[in-house]
């Protein structure tokens, strides 16, 4: 560990910058909140001077003898200057501008963030989405999809529409392995681990940033991070009042409707905020429908002092989805065609027409933020999630002993069963944070969360009953898991200095217990409750150098987590898979230059014990996953941007990876020519792929600014993704591939703000003549948005499965796919007031 610090200062200390005692950061904003790009702001009195990035973001280092100075921005037309002590350590100062001038404010979730995210004094890799950059391309579509231009980020859609069941993969590392929190709440499945964004209907309309951690990060709540972090943040207190009425329409029948309101933070210190979206979709795939049903309601209360901040946050949604979860063989495409759907049709004649994921779930959040003494910060959240649904089969020929119904002599049946999930999730999430200078800060913070799951099916019609009755249940179990963590994290300036400048070192020591409690195998097969009991200890240490317009970095952080409920549940306590465990180094810069900014990021992360399917049966004969001692994933991450003229910007990122599994021992079932199985063959692999890592993702994002006078604003954007060969199974097969693809959205964005009234004031001693003023209160606005999805109408698949086998003798496999849709088009029009 030592070497590595050692080895990280040499590569940190190439990196120069220049002197100073005051680094300071801001974010430039127009009347309409959206970034103010190529800002010049310039010390006054020196030369020194920057510009805003493609974020609205600058910063600056200012020489000791001009700390009580100004700072002077010129927009063009309206030159404005700000005092130097304005800026405090570690906050970005924020400077909108009005029709009244210049306006500077701390939004208040700059001072209360979410203790879990990072900063630019963060030696991890990682990149906000702003609510600007989500309302442009917000149509409807689930998180993923809006995040899908980010580096290393490959998304999936089950119905091929980016609506109803999605998946995103960050760095290849699968939707289980990325944590996923809400203002810090963990939002992951306590039990199966993955991120169902179904489930949060439109909930991006609600989120004011995302930010998405690649590698192990920061400490957060939840399940280790072995991939990325994703946060939501919500709540934001520097809005003024708005009312936005939104819809879309578009192919396949999707349509939405959104109505948004927020009323701002009132002189009574509170601040109400209200969301309610319907989406529907029928879907690119057959019978892939969606009807989805999110609301989001928010009320805050900030003290009259502006430390003390109190959040009640209830958001949740329904969602009734026809399930598209088997994928299509290359033989059903090229006999069928790419949007067949096998789910439902166990059922003779047409398909089952309920055979449906029914679930709802409901979010309760309450926060308390305070700032005390001037150098301490207190964060205490509560929550409570309840979540109630079933997903609904048809199923032909079923054995009836398996659902212990007696019909005498008759032993099989057509059946329609449902398979419920009834669960519970609570706990409490803390931080306390000490900065005693700019030197030096401080966070002790964890959680303490409970899951409860009552897990059950019933059978709601049987073509021969027997002596069941309508919803006796076939099983029953419930679960318990209990999830403690705490962290102590600190940054502090090393006496080393660089050209004068300081090194920062950060330190993020967390240990997480986990006890789970659940019905499963022992040794003999019979079902019993059983205890798994975990304890991790998850270090993380790193050296940042901050210079003038940018940070070079270097992190190392290790992170381990428990198998999830099926590891658990179909295995006997012998056989039962070990945890994984993941040590990430990541090394990087990221700098802004005038109106070109930059960043590269080099990572490797090391697993051991990584979970993966070898085709390795249980006792029962069921697919299990088993450990493989060693993989890693290795690449570097490149992105940038560059302002071409006040109109004109591009930007992208590339991200090239190696991904190996060394060697591990895959299990194949073994038929005879008549399919008779002979049991399973073991095969030895070495080298070979990760599964659903492509060696090679890219995004280029063009955007022309064609007009944007007086209360017109059209704006172009044209941006393109790659996403290289990904193998749907760790065998490294030619056969297990899935081509490589390239896809184009095109969207123009046209706004148009509606006259301001103008007033005529009353004739008064100060206003003798009555002449009319014009009020500062914005009118409505309106926008309009065309997005063209696939515009080359590639006909490609993003995701799939594998079954190996070998057919006398010889080694066979089928593959499933999950084909996307071509060309498509999305309309939305949008109102604020």
């Amino acid at each position: 560990m030592m070497r590595f610090l050692f080895c990280a200062a040499l590569a940190l200390a190439y990196f120069g910058g220049l002197t100073g005692q005051k680094v300071i950061n801001g974010i430039a904003l127009t009347d309409e909140g959206e970034p103010f790009i190529g800002l010049s702001a310039t010390l006054e009195g020196t030369d020194i001077s920057t510009t805003t990035d493609i974020a609205g973001k600058f910063a600056l280092t200012v020489p000791p003898e001009y700390v009580n100075g100004f700072l002077s921005l010129n927009t063009g037309y309206t030159p404005s200057r700000v005092a130097i002590s304005s800026f405090l350590d570690g906050r970005t100062l924020t400077l909108q501008w009005t029709e009244a001038g210049l306006v500077p404010f701390y939004a208040v979730d700059e001072i209360t963030v979410t203790a879990t995210r990072a900063t630019s004094l963060t030696p991890v890799t990682y990149t906000n989405v702003t609510k600007a950059e989500i309302q442009k391309r917000n149509l409807g579509q689930d998180a993923p999809y809006l995040l899908k231009w980010t580096p290393s980020v490959v998304v999936n859609s089950d119905a091929g529409t980016g609506v109803g069941y999605t998946g995103i993969w960050i760095r290849g590392s699968d939707p289980t392995r990325t944590n996923v929190t809400i203002n810090g709440i963990p939002y992951n499945d306590s039990e199966s681990q993955g991120v169902f964004w179904v489930n949060l209907p439109d909930f991006s309309s609600s989120a004011d940033n995302i930010q998405i951690q690649r590698g192990v990060g920061t400490s957060t709540n939840g399940a280790g991070a072995f991939g990325a972090t994703i946060d939501f943040k919500t709540n934001q207190i520097s809005e003024a009042p708005k009312l936005s009425i939104d819809g879309s329409v578009g192919s396949f029948g999707t349509r939405r409707g959104s109505v948004n309101y927020t009323s701002g933070l009132m002189d009574s210190g509170l601040k109400i905020d209200a969301r309610y979206s319907q989406t529907h979709s029928d879907g690119y795939v057959d019978r892939a429908s969606a009807d989805l049903e999110g609301y989001y309601a928010g009320l805050t209360y900030v003290g009259a002092d502006a430390g003390a901040v109190w959040r009640f946050n209830a958001f949740g949604g329904n969602e009734v989805t026809y399930q598209s979860w088997n994928g299509v063989t290359q033989g059903q495409i090229d006999t069928i065609g790419r949007t067949y759907n096998s789910v439902g049709t166990e059922k003779e004649g047409e398909p089952y027409d309920n055979e449906v994921d029914n679930y709802r779930q409901n979010h309760y959040q309450l926060h308390y933020n305070n700032e005390f003494g001037g150098q301490w910060s207190l964060g205490l959240s509560g929550h409570y999630t309840r979540g109630l649904g079933y997903f609904e089969q048809y199923k032909a020929g079923e054995d009836l002993a398996d659902y212990g119904i007696d019909a005498g002599e008759v032993t099989e049946s057509d059946l329609i069963r449902r398979r419920w999930l009834d669960n519970h999730f609570y706990g409490a999430v803390y931080s306390l944070r000490y900065r005693p200078s700019a030197n030096l800060d401080i966070t002790f913070g964890g959680s303490a969360n409970e899951y409860l799951g009552d897990h059950y099916g019933e059978v709601i019609w049987a073509r021969n009953a027997g002596d069941s009755e309508i919803r006796d249940r076939y099983y029953d179990n419930d679960a318990v898991k209990r999830d403690f963590s705490n962290y102590l994290r600190s940054s502090f300036d090393l006496p080393l200095n660089l050209r004068s400048r300081p090194l920062k070192a950060y330190v993020d020591l967390q240990v997480r217990h986990v006890n789970y409690e659940f019905l499963g195998f022992a040794n003999d097969l019979s079902r019993i409750d059983e205890t798994a009991t975990h304890t991790f200890f998850n270090p993380k240490a790193g050296l940042l150098y901050n210079f003038t317009g940018g940070q070079a970095y270097a992190s190392f952080g290790v992170a381990q987590r428990e198998p999830n409920r099926n590891d658990y549940t179909e295995n006997p306590t012998a056989t039962r898979p070990r945890p994984e465990q993941l040590y990430n180094t990541e090394i990087g810069i990221r700098k802004q230059r005038g109106n070109f900014n930059y960043g590269a990021n080099f990572y490797h992360m090391a697993y051991k014990d990584q979970l993966v399917v070898t085709g390795e049966l249980n006792d029962v004969g069921e697919l299990i996953r088993a450990n493989v001692p060693e993989s890693y994933r290795l690449g570097i991450e490149l992105e940038g941007g560059y302002r071409a003229s006040r109109k004109f910007t591009v930007g992208g990122n590339l991200a090239l990876s190696r991904n190996r599994v060394r060697a591990y021992t895959e299990f194949l079932d073994s038929y005879d020519e008549n399919f008779g199985w002979l049991g399973q063959d073991a095969v030895e692999r070495e080298d070979t792929e990760l599964a659903f890592s492509p060696s090679v993702v890219g995004a280029l994002d063009l955007n022309y600014l064609a007009l944007t006078s007086g209360r017109h604003r059209l704006e172009v954007g044209l941006q393109t993704k790659y996403v290289g060969e990904r193998y749907v199974d760790n065998s490294g097969t030619a056969g297990a591939a899935l081509a490589a693809y390239n896809y184009t959205d095109f969207r123009l964005s046209y706004g148009l703000k509606l006259r301001r009234p103008v007033i005529q004031l009353p004739v008064t001693p100060m206003n003798p003549a009555g002449d009319p003023a014009r009020i500062e209160k914005p009118g409505p606005s309106l926008r309009f948005t065309l997005l063209v999805r696939n515009l080359t109408d590639q006909l490609y698949v993003s995701n799939g499965w594998s079954y190996r086998f070998n057919f006398a003798g010889a080694e066979t496999s089928t593959i499933g796919l999950y084909p996307q849709a071509g060309r498509n088009v999305l309309l939305g029009l949008g109102l604020d007031f």
